[in-house]
């Protein structure tokens, strides 16, 4: 059997792939810090921190600007754990 580690072809689709998830996890770090800053001034401004109608919001709007492959399930999905692993994000800094 061939070694698919020495594939051109497929070190060619990984490194490719590996770019996308550092695309990922920069944008995750991203959105991280604003919600950080956006956390700070609603503490100043004496707001609420989670905004429920937000947080529902922002599947059906995903969902919407979704080209695909993605499924709208899986937008729901990928929602749902951004504002979990974001939550528990900014818990731990406090």
């Amino acid at each position: 059997m061939p070694d698919q580690g020495q594939d051109p072809v497929v070190k060619s689709f990984r490194e490719r792939i590996s770019e996308a998830d550092r695309e990922i996890l920069a944008t995750f770090n991203r959105r991280l810090g604003l919600v950080s800053e956006l956390h700070a001034y609603k503490d100043e401004q004496g707001y609420p921190m989670v905004d429920q109608a937000r947080e529902g919001a922002m599947a059906g709007q995903l969902a919407d600007a979704n080209p695909g492959p993605l499924s709208t399930d899986g937008v729901n999905e990928l929602v749902t754990e951004i504002l979990r692993l974001t939550k528990r994000e900014l818990a731990r800094k406090a």
